[in-house]
């Protein structure tokens, strides 16, 4: 469910910095770059890869999002989510016009999607379970779905019929992932896809509180708990703060005008770090929701351990970032970088606290604080992390910004894809999509040095390729793709990371937010203008391939 954005690139990071946070920070990067010198090169081939290269219990599985899949976007009951309004409202923000109503139609399809994992050998399935379907109006005074929690139910018991053993799925509103082992992600991108009743894109709406989400989740974990035993409830909420409310270009679209002129509202110096410690600021933003949903957590967690002997976690996304040069100033601004991406969600669920940088860099008591409940809350409030990793990029050290200050340009950093004019690897379909597969290997150890070693699992990963009128199955960028990104993280489990499983991005082409249908993902190729039919690509191939030890490469 890539909905990264190149608007990120221009950043800016702060130089004064307290000391310990300055020499942390830096140690950090100092031990994960130091592991670039560690791995023999080989450019010349596509890595050959074994099932038995990873641990026995390893998982592999493949991912959706229920607004980028399931389509039925206006049937049996089912409400209208951010999305719905997004895309279908202001068709010019998409790139080809297009919207998710129908997308893959797994809604009606869905016998045949597990049939594909079936086939692939994929023994776990990430997908979302879509708040407005659920509850159609965002809380139980609106009523419950039945029709909406059938289709779940048939969903899961579908999978478990083709011999998963549970599934990993996602509560987010409007998506949910299965897997054999089933990863439920309660809020697949944020906020976009939960329901935002008499929602206006532009102007004030009505804010669905931590006690609705609680009873969305509490519905899910009733109707599919005794069978689903992994759960996420936030999928990539960096990208919603960026993408949403900074540069403007993903639901609901708000940005500074200097940013965006596009965008009809919005600060993006305030808007992304607001939180709910402002009740009666006009907008419910991503923050807000975010931090709701991950103080949440540890109520979900307690309940579902206590009842179903689950486990919950949240997904986050973020690339690696590389000092521009050898220099001390840009090492700490990819530090920097590295704090106002995989930090600005990690830290507080380990340490309860903002990172040090973000602290520092925040002027003008534009970071909201956690009280003392929140941040004894926020610790420790997961059991496992969801990685979604595609690209990395360079960060140099710039003077931080006075005007036209935004969530960029607070880190005093600028980030970019290119070191004089070069990239830092070959370009996929999306111009923010550089494959740098050593970027999954030092993001995961980073993630296990700096934040106590937690229990990751890579919740999703892949590339695109343009989308055209004919039917393209033969993807072997995709297949060098995929099997030098795996290389790298059976080379961090190998040093010691506490990684359990591997998603695919995706399984089906699909509706791929702001670009429409214009470029795909998926493992296997969908005719949107012939039915949705399904044809596996060589990538599918392949993968089947590795999963069959009788037929490994």
């Amino acid at each position: 469910m890539p909905t990264h954005s190149s608007p990120q690139r221009k950043v800016t990071i702060k130089r004064k910095v307290r000391m310990r946070g300055k020499y942390f920070s830096l140690l950090i990067v100092f031990i994960v770059l130091a592991f670039n010198g560690v791995l023999a090169q080989n450019n010349s081939s596509t890595p050959k890869l074994r099932r038995s290269d990873f641990p026995e219990d390893f998982i592999f599985g493949s991912a959706t999002s229920a607004y980028q899949v399931e389509g039925g976007a206006h049937e049996d009951g089912r409400g209208p989510s951010i999305w719905d309004t997004f895309s279908e409202k202001y068709p010019e923000k998409i790139k080809d016009g297009s919207n998710g109503s129908v997308a893959d139609n797994s809604y009606h399809l869905y016998k045949e999607d597990v049939a594909l994992l079936h086939q692939i050998g994929f023994n776990a399935y990430r997908f979302s379970i879509s708040w407005s379907r659920i509850l159609p109006r965002g809380n139980l005074k609106g009523g419950i779905n039945q029709a909406g929690i059938d289709y779940y139910n048939n969903l899961i018991n579908e999978l478990l019929s083709k011999g998963k053993k549970t599934t990993y799925i996602y509560i987010i509103p409007k998506q949910i992932k299965y897997s054999l082992f089933s990863f439920l992600t309660t809020e697949h991108i944020l906020v976009r896809e939960y329901l935002l009743p008499s929602f206006h894109p532009y102007i004030k709406y009505q804010v669905l509180s931590t006690n609705d989400f609680r009873d969305y989740a509490d519905i899910c974990f009733k109707n599919f708990g005794d069978r689903v035993k992994h759960w996420m409830t936030l999928n990539e909420p960096l990208t919603v703060v960026q993408q949403g409310y900074v540069a403007g270009v993903m639901a609901p679209g708000r940005c500074s005008k200097f940013t965006n002129p596009n965008c009809t509202a919005g600060d993006g110096a305030t808007e992304p770090y607001i939180a709910e410690n402002k009740p009666n600021y006009e907008l419910s933003h991503a923050f807000t929701f975010i931090y709701l949903r991950i103080i949440t957590n540890l109520l979900l967690n307690v309940v579902q351990q206590a009842s179903q002997k689950g486990q919950v976690g949240i997904a986050l996304n973020a690339g690696w970032n590389l000092p521009y040069t050898e220099s001390a100033e840009d090492r700490l601004a990819a530090a920097r970088a590295m704090a106002f991406t995989f930090d600005y969600f990690m830290e507080p669920l380990v340490t309860g606290k903002y990172p040090i940088d973000m602290v520092n860099n925040v002027k003008g008591g534009r970071l909201p604080t956690f009280t003392a409940q929140q941040s004894k809350m926020l610790k420790g409030s997961y059991d496992f992390i969801g990685i979604n990793y595609y690209s990395s990029t360079y960060a140099k050290d710039v003077p931080c910004s006075t005007e036209q200050v935004t969530m960029f340009s607070d880190p005093c950093a600028s980030v970019t894809g290119e070191r004089e004019g070069v990239p830092i690897g070959p370009k996929a379909a999306s111009d923010w999509l550089l494959i740098y597969p050593k970027g999954i290997r030092d993001l995961v150890l980073y993630a296990k040095y700096k934040f106590k070693d937690p229990v990751m699992y890579i919740t999703e990963n892949g590339r695109d390729e343009f989308s055209t009128d004919k039917i393209f199955l033969k993807d072997g960028d995709r297949i060098d793709y995929y099997a030098r990104h795996l290389e790298m993280v059976q080379d961090a489990i190998s040093v010691g990371a506490n990684v359990k499983g591997f998603f695919a991005w995706s399984l089906l082409d699909n509706f791929e937010w702001a670009m429409g249908y214009t470029v795909r993902f998926g493992l296997v190729y969908v005719d949107f203008k012939d039915g949705c039919k399904r044809y596996p690509k060589k990538s599918a191939k392949w993968f089947k391939e590795l999963l069959n030890p009788k037929k490994s490469n």
